[in-house]
């Protein structure tokens, strides 16, 4: 058995891909559209030597985002994250080189925070919410540093 991936329903496939390429690295791995029954998968994940040239079934740790035709166009449209009054689901994690400037750059790009790091008793980790407020906990890993 390998982990595959998570899947995620988001609303807005723009902001949602932005998110995870341009402000967590990822990279989109692969992507299937159904015009006919109006929805789109995106899978992303992080390059590493272990899953170059592997195709999706093949790679662990995968994000898989799913979008519905038209939520995009409702402004009041929103999936429950499971981390509401019942809670539930919990969060992904990303670990970082450097926790501290993660989050300044975090704050750079108008990343929204559910913790920071100076927040509570936990000082080395972060927790972000992507456009449809799923959590991502951010950690530091020292051995990223180059």
């Amino acid at each position: 058995y390998r982990y595959n991936h998570t899947m995620y329903r988001i609303r807005d496939p723009k902001a949602s891909l932005r998110f995870y390429t341009e402000i967590l690295g990822m990279k989109l791995v692969d992507e299937h559209h159904s015009d006919e029954a109006k929805f789109s998968l995106y899978f992303l994940g992080y390059e590493d030597p272990a899953s170059n040239g592997l195709v999706r079934l093949a790679r662990q740790g995968l994000l898989e985002l799913t979008h519905n035709h038209g939520t995009e166009n409702d402004a009041s449209f929103a999936y429950a994250t499971g981390n509401g009054e019942q809670g539930g689901y919990g969060h992904i994690a990303v670990t970082v080189d450097d926790l501290t400037a993660a989050c300044a750059r975090f704050d750079e790009l108008g990343v929204k925070f559910i913790k920071r790091p100076e927040d509570g008793r936990m000082k080395h980790i972060a927790f972000i919410a992507d456009p449809d407020g799923y959590r991502v906990e951010i950690l530091e890993n020292p051995a990223l540093k180059s």
